[in-house]
């Protein structure tokens, strides 16, 4: 086997445990036609950080906040991709009526309502919903626990807010 089908493999194992986190990033920051293209983006982002990982944080650290970075910088060249969206979407519009349009699941209304939400605060949720412990979100986002409770209570509100709304206009 050659040194590099080895490393390839080496690195799919390494980063199989986090997938289900990469997948949850991707579909909180980007639309659902996006997400497969973040999601790519988001492992080749992990893929050349590798090589920097010293071993100092959990693995799942390290991965959490190459993939948050890297969300957060898609997010910024977003505007060009939604302007074209928004062109495609409107055109399809057109062609639905109110009577043909899907039921919409509450996991999709809450990943819409999370979309909506301010790039910080879209990732301390997601964090927060991966179960991942106060203190980490701290140390990952440079803010004191504190801070990051009280964020996330705020947000928390907002999303509830935002997907009752949606549940009112459904």
């Amino acid at each position: 086997m050659g040194a590099g089908r080895q490393e390839d493999e080496t690195f799919a194992a390494w980063l199989s445990p986090h997938l289900g986190a990469l997948r949850r990033v991707a579909r909180a920051f980007t639309e659902p036609a996006d997400q497969h293209d973040l999601m790519q983006e988001l492992m080749l982002a992990v893929w050349r950080a590798r090589p920097r990982f010293r071993a100092e944080s959990a693995d799942a650290t390290f991965v959490y906040r190459v993939a948050h970075n890297t969300a957060l910088t898609w997010k910024r060249g977003e505007n060009r991709r939604r302007r074209r969206r928004e062109a495609i979407e409107a055109e399809m519009a057109l062609r639905l009526t109110a009577n043909h349009a899907p039921e919409t699941s509450l996991l999709d209304r809450l990943y819409d309502a999370i979309r909506t939400l301010p790039p910080l605060d879209r990732s301390l949720i997601l964090l927060s919903l991966d179960g991942q412990p106060y203190a980490q979100i701290a140390r990952l986002h440079g803010l004191s626990e504190t801070n990051v409770g009280a964020r996330l209570s705020r947000v928390r509100r907002r999303l509830t807010d935002l997907v009752e709304e949606r549940d009112d206009g459904v």
